[in-house]
């Protein structure tokens, strides 16, 4: 069955290779980004090459207004077919409008870090990034349900961080609380027919690291991992009803040890990276 997947941070790293290996599967998209522009240009690589329906959707999630039309797009149940493919212009039908086809894929992605500590960071800033991290994510996998949950079918991913873990300032909170939440959402909702998962990598080679200014030169080579293998192992985690996914043996290593491993010691660890 083709699905229709609806990404946020669409246009770089993870949320990316989301988009392109759901593309590779002959996957209906709608892309969500802040730029329109780069927005534009990923949607047009993916419908040359792969043939695919894309809808694009430029939106701040910070935004209300933004926020909202992406809520209404998942909201969309009207079996209408999926959005235009083939040689044209890019986008198909706008989001929200009459047939579009039902999403039945979330890919919660968008985000960023913050690499001062929590005191010394304006408030302002810390409430934005809980925001993006939280409750964007659980807005839009409210949103989705409500489309998912008549049909008895959905998949929900969230990108969260194998930072969820450990004692690793805000950053850390937020993902374990999506972590916390993927965790009883699959419990409750998979009944249903809907499979939802925290993905949880640890650092990976995308331009996260570099637009919040952290120094990647303390991470040791062997923790570094592709987006590629990170979407791989999550789409296949997600099929089979896992509601947390680790990529890589190592850092299923380094989540076992988190668990157990003495508070501080995982909080010196965590620093790293920084």
């Amino acid at each position: 069955m083709t699905e229709t997947v609806l990404i946020t941070g669409a246009t770089s790293g993870i949320g990316a290779e989301f988009a392109r290996q759901y593309a590779a599967r002959g996957d209906d998209l709608v892309l969500v980004a802040r730029a329109p522009g780069p927005l534009d240009e990923v949607a047009r690589e993916l419908r040359g090459r792969w043939g695919i329906g894309i809808e694009t959707i430029a939106a701040d999630l910070l935004d209300d207004e933004g926020l909202g039309r992406v809520l209404a797009r998942l909201r969309a149940a009207a079996g209408g077919g999926p959005p235009t493919r083939g040689p044209g212009p890019v986008g198909g039908r706008g989001p929200g409008t009459p047939g579009a086809a039902p999403v039945t894929v979330l890919v919660n992605n968008a985000g960023y870090g913050l690499v001062k500590p929590f005191a010394d960071n304006a408030l302002e800033d810390e409430i934005r990034h809980l925001r993006i991290h939280v409750e964007v994510p659980l807005a839009l996998a409210h949103a989705a349900l409500q489309s998912m949950r008549p049909r008895r079918v959905g998949t929900i991913l969230t990108v969260a961080s194998v930072a969820g873990f450990t004692p690793r300032g805000t950053y850390g909170a937020a993902k374990a609380a999506m972590i916390s939440f993927s965790r009883w959402a699959n419990l409750t909702y998979g009944p249903e027919g809907i499979r939802v998962t925290a993905v949880c990598p640890g650092f990976v080679h995308t331009q996260f690291h570099q637009r919040m200014g952290a120094d990647k030169s303390s991470v040791p080579g062997p923790l570094w991992l592709d987006a590629a293998l990170v979407v791989r192992e999550a789409i296949r985690d997600a099929a089979a009803g896992k509601a947390v996914s680790v990529p890589s043996a190592r850092y299923k290593l380094i989540t076992a040890l988190a668990r157990v491993a003495p508070s501080p010691l995982v909080a010196r660890l965590a620093r790293r990276g920084r």
